[in-house]
């Protein structure tokens, strides 16, 4: 009998700015899906009114389309599971809530808070299971009408099987829950409101997921879904129970749980320091799986074609800025020239960069872009890379003055003025022996003579190549701010 075609579901909610954790389990389903010619169902979970927000929805989507990401059903595609959003589909859930209690597999629960927290501590303090008791599983009529008569408003609690419930995790291999640690649990509150445990599954259910990729600490839900997953498909809700792979958390500082509060967790971190999407989906496709053992750098394409979800590592994986940004500069040097140089024009206008639009000189920017490639680890690092080609005059950093501006500075900077003033400035060779020169005639080597004329001319004791830095300034400008820097020593 051949498998049904894979179905996986992406399924945030708009709250806050979407964070890494979130896109690399995206990333881990969209990968899954395309590798498998199957479907992404994108899905909002939106049901926390208090929580969710228009504006983090939009985020959303923006943030799915700048990583490349593409959905085959959801918002602004549709499909036919309509619609996409949790918030558009309460009827739904009320309308399975009550096919679940008209058939026994749920039950009202009129327990208050206090006695909940009576009993749970009465439990602990004996050693037992702390969950739910099941107080209410069998109430009879009486004793209904009695609660009702106190004016207690029900939540819905699922009955669970008293037996054990055993799957096959895609990551972890089989896993089995007794029935004493899985106990009833709430899916709808007293005010009618579904809750999580409820939605999420029915919505799996009805939009036939196949697969269910999520993050490892939903893995204590899993036996409970399932449970579910077996009452829906016994009135008809549901044709089968999904397959279940917990994705390992990804750590942050001091090895905790990376959560969304963590500043280096935010997307719009990365996007704003200008990390390329293929850069950053590489490194975070590392966090729990890998190409091969021998290969880090690697194209979606070629992470789409090799994506087994039995592959991925249980174990916690580390985020690592460092090694994302290395990843990140490996990705900026795979890129056509052109593509460069287009991807990096938000850092070379306003409101970011510090030169005038007036100032700004496209031929300087092409010739000066295949050198800037080289050196960047993130886009935003273009604009104090370039600033010196545009500015009137270098902002001139002073700690780095001080650094190169030592005693006999000014001897060099009048040396390397006039051989530079001799030199053939098409050529950086020849720029170079210039240098290279005045640094031989006052006893220096080539990186030490060079300190102080990048600093005069560019601000910087590091930056771009020098030589061809300045050949795109040219020589007017140069030798203008070799002046200067002369004229600053002197006073």
């Amino acid at each position: 009998m051949a498998s049904a075609p894979v179905r996986v579901r992406f399924c945030p909610s708009p709250t806050g700015n979407p964070h890494v954790g979130l896109v690399r389990t995206a990333l881990f389903n969209w990968a899954f899906a395309r590798h498998h010619q199957g479907t992404l169902v994108f899905r909002i979970e939106d049901t926390d009114a208090a929580r969710d927000s228009e504006e983090s929805y939009d985020q959303l989507l923006d943030s799915m389309r700048w990583l490349g990401f593409d959905w085959d059903e959801g918002p602004e595609v549709g499909g036919p599971h309509t619609p996409y959003r949790q918030s558009q589909r309460m009827d739904i859930y009320k309308d399975v809530a009550a096919k679940l209690l008209d058939a026994g597999h749920a039950y009202r629960c009129y327990c208050s808070q206090e006695e909940l927290d009576t009993r749970r501590e009465a439990a602990r303090a004996a050693g037992k299971p702390s969950g739910y008791d099941g107080h209410c599983r069998d109430l009879n009529d009486a004793e209904v009408e009695e609660y009702k008569a106190q004016g207690r408003e029900p939540i819905v609690r699922f009955r669970m099987p008293d037996e054990a419930i055993t799957f096959t995790d895609l990551v972890r291999g089989e896993i089995t829950y007794l029935p004493e640690n899985v106990p009833d649990y709430g899916i709808v509150r007293a005010n009618g409101a579904p809750l999580y445990t409820l939605v999420n599954p029915v919505d799996d259910a009805m939009m036939e997921i196949t697969h269910v990729l999520r993050g490892e600490d939903l893995l204590s839900s899993t036996p409970r879904q399932i449970a579910l997953y077996k009452a829906l498909t016994e009135l008809g809700v549901a044709k089968e129970i999904p397959a279940f792979g917990h994705l390992p958390y990804v750590m942050g500082e001091g090895n905790k749980k990376l959560s969304k509060r963590d500043p280096q967790s935010s997307l719009n971190l990365y996007r704003e320091r200008g990390f390329l999407p293929e850069g950053l989906l590489n490194y975070l496709s590392l966090l729990g799986w890998s190409l091969s053992a021998d290969q880090d750098i690697f194209t979606i394409e070629e992470m789409v074609a090799a994506f087994d979800v039995a592959d991925v590592n249980p174990n916690p994986a580390r985020f690592d800025l460092k090694k994302c940004e290395a990843i990140n500069a490996d990705h900026i040097r795979l890129l056509e020239v052109k593509d460069f140089t287009e991807r990096c024009r938000p850092w070379l206008k306003a409101p970011v960069a510090p030169w005038a639009p007036q100032d700004f000189d496209e031929a300087k920017w092409q010739a000066i872009a295949p050198h800037a490639q080289t050196r960047l680890k993130v886009l935003s690092e273009i604009t104090d890379n370039v600033d010196f080609l545009f500015l009137p005059e270098p902002a001139v950093d002073e700690a780095s003055w001080t650094k190169a501006m030592k005693e006999g500075s000014d001897a060099l900077l009048r040396t390397a003025r006039e051989k530079l003033d001799a030199a053939d400035w098409t050529s950086p060779e020849s720029l170079k022996e210039a240098v290279l020169a005045a640094g031989e005639t006052h006893g220096l080597k080539l990186g030490k003579a060079q300190a102080p004329v990048r600093v005069a001319v560019t601000g910087r004791t590091v930056g771009l190549p020098l030589f061809e830095s300045l050949e795109v300034l040219g020589k007017e400008k140069a030798l203008t701010r070799i002046d200067a820097a002369l004229a600053r020593l002197a006073a």
